[in-house]
C-alpha cells in the first residue's frame, strides 16, 4: 500500500518575489536603467472606466520585444505565469495580467493618438547618453528590409489597385502619407504590385531571391557602442531610405544637439545630392563610397582619367588637352546647365582629329566630352577623405548595423511584422529599437539595483 505525505497542509506562505528573480537576470538590468515616470502623466485618461495602467502596458511590451514574444496573446500568458516578468512588471503574486484583447486595444488606441512609443525610445537614448555611452565622433547609417504581414498571393497589380469605400485603417493610414517623402512622394514609380490589405509597403526583390512585400527599418546609431540613436519606417527603396537618414540626423541634432563629425553609409547613400547636403549644409565629413556610374567597361578612358582643374574650370584629358564648357563666346550668356543637372565640358575637333589615342577615347564621336555633376564638388570631397586611414576605420565600425540587424531578426525574432500600415511599422521598429538599446545598457552599464544586487 502507497504511503501518503504526513507533514500537514501549510496555511501561509512566506514569499518574496524579488528573491525568486536571478541577480543576473537580463530584466533586472533593464529595470535599473527604464524611467516610466512621464508615461502614466502623457497618458492620463480623466473621464471613462478605469482603463489599464500604461506603465504596466509599456512594461508588459518591453519583455515582449526584448524576449522576441511576439504574439500578445502569447505575451499576457507569459507574464501571467513567469515569476521574473511579474516582477518586473510590478505585478506581484496576485496582480491581474490585462486581457490580450483589451491590451491589444489600448496599445493601438491610446498609444497611436499620443506617440509615446517615441517618446519612450527617446527617453531610453537620453539614458544612455547619461551612461556615456554615445560619443558625437561619428554617426553610421543603414537600412534593413522587414517582410510585411501581407500576402503576395492577394496581390493586384499596381495599375489596378483603386481605394474601396470600406477600406481599413492601413489603407487610410496610407493614405495620409501620399505626400510624406517616406512612402507615397518617395517615387513616382507606380509599384509593380500592391497588396490591398497594406498598400504602403513595397514589393521588392532586393535580396535576390523571391520578391516579397517588405518595410525598411532605417537606424541611424553611433559607431562607438552601438547605439541606435534614431529610427525611421520607410518604403524598402533607396530614395526612401536617403531620406531617411536625413530625417534622422536632424531629429537627432534638435532633439538631442548631437552632429557627428563624420557619417559612415554604404554606396546606397552616396549620390551626389546626399554628399552635397552633408558637406555644404550640414558639415558632416562624408566616410561613404560615391555613388558613380561614369567607369566605363568598353576599355576607352572613364572621366576618372580626366583631370579637373578647378582654378581654370575646365579637365584636363590623358594627352594634356583641355575641355572647357564653351569654345567661344556667346551674346547671350548661358548657364550651360543640362536637364541632368550637369555641366558638359568639351574637347575641341581639331585637338581630338590629330591625337593619337583619340581610339582610347572616343573612337565614335567627333570629340569628347565629359559632364560634371553641380555637386561634383561633394563628390571629390567624398573621394578625398575615402583614401584616408580615417575612413577604413569608419567601414570597419559600421560593420556593426549588420550586427543590430541580425539581432533585430533572429534574436528580437523580427523577420515579419505583426502589424500593418506605416503606424504599425513605426510603433513596432520604435519598440524593438528601444529594446535593443536597452538590453546594450544592461549588458555595458550594470548597476545595483534597488534590492541590492548587481544587474547584469
Amino acid at each position: 500500500m502507497m504511503g501518503c505525505q504526513a507533514v500537514p497542509a501549510q496555511l501561509f506562505y512566506d514569499f518574496c518575489l524579488d528573491e525568486h528573480v536571478p541577480a543576473d537576470h537580463l530584466l533586472r538590468g533593464i529595470d535599473c536603467h527604464l524611467d516610466l515616470d512621464s508615461v502614466r502623466v502623457q497618458l492620463k485618461s480623466n473621464t471613462g472606466r478605469p482603463s489599464i495602467d500604461p506603465e504596466l502596458m509599456m512594461r508588459m511590451l518591453i519583455i515582449g520585444y526584448c524576449m522576441g514574444i511576439r504574439s500578445e496573446r502569447r505575451l499576457c500568458e507569459e507574464v501571467h505565469l513567469n515569476l521574473a516578468y511579474r516582477w518586473f512588471c510590478r505585478l506581484g503574486l496576485d496582480g491581474k495580467v490585462p486581457d490580450h484583447s483589451s491590451f491589444s486595444k489600448n496599445r493601438h488606441g491610446r498609444f497611436r493618438q499620443s506617440d509615446i512609443l517615441r517618446h519612450m525610445f527617446e527617453t531610453v537614448v537620453e539614458r544612455c547618453l547619461a551612461q556615456g555611452l554615445v560619443g558625437a565622433e561619428g554617426f553610421a547609417v543603414d537600412a534593413s528590409l522587414i517582410a510585411a504581414d501581407a500576402n503576395k498571393q492577394r496581390s493586384v497589380p499596381g495599375a489596378e489597385w483603386e481605394v474601396k469605400e470600406d477600406a481599413g485603417r492601413s489603407v487610410q493610414e496610407y493614405l495620409a502619407v501620399l505626400d510624406d517623402a517616406a512612402f507615397g512622394a518617395a517615387s513616382p514609380v507606380r509599384p509593380k504590385f500592391i497588396s490591398p490589405s497594406d498598400p504602403a509597403d513595397q514589393w521588392t526583390g532586393a535580396h535576390k531571391g523571391h520578391a516579397f512585400f517588405a518595410y525598411a527599418t532605417n537606424y541611424l546609431f553611433d559607431t562607438d557602442h552601438g547605439v541606435i540613436l534614431d529610427v525611421e519606417a520607410t518604403r524598402a527603396i533607396r530614395q526612401a531610405e536617403v531620406g531617411a537618414s536625413r530625417t534622422m540626423i536632424d531629429r537627432t541634432e534638435n532633439r538631442f544637439g548631437l552632429r557627428p563629425g563624420y557619417l559612415a553609409a554604404d554606396s546606397a547613400y552616396g549620390s551626389a545630392d546626399n554628399l552635397a547636403w552633408l558637406v555644404k549644409e550640414k558639415k558632416i565629413a562624408p566616410h561613404i563610397p560615391v555613388f558613380d556610374k561614369s567607369n566605363r567597361t568598353d576599355g576607352t578612358f572613364s572621366r576618372s582619367d580626366f583631370t579637373w582643374d578647378s582654378a581654370n574650370d575646365r579637365y584636363i584629358c590623358p594627352a594634356a588637352k583641355e575641355l572647357k564648357q564653351f569654345h567661344r563666346t556667346y551674346a547671350t550668356p548661358r548657364s550651360g546647365i543640362t536637364s541632368e543637372g550637369t555641366r558638359l565640358y568639351r574637347a575641341s575637333k581639331k585637338d581630338c582629329d590629330g591625337c593619337e589615342l583619340k581610339q582610347l577615347c572616343c573612337p565614335n564621336a567627333v570629340a569628347r566630352k565629359v559632364p560634371r555633376d553641380l555637386n561634383e564638388d561633394a563628390r571629390d570631397v567624398a573621394r578625398a577623405i575615402a583614401a584616408t586611414p580615417e575612413y577604413e576605420q569608419s567601414r570597419h565600425r559600421r560593420k556593426n548595423v549588420e550586427m543590430l540587424f541580425a539581432h533585430l531578426k533572429r534574436i528580437l525574432r523580427m523577420a515579419r511584422l505583426r502589424l500593418r500600415g506605416p503606424c504599425g511599422a513605426r510603433d513596432e521598429f520604435l519598440l524593438a529599437a528601444t529594446a535593443q538599446n536597452l538590453r546594450r545598457l544592461a549588458k555595458l552599464r550594470p548597476q545595483r539595483s534597488l534590492h541590492g544586487v548587481i544587474a547584469a
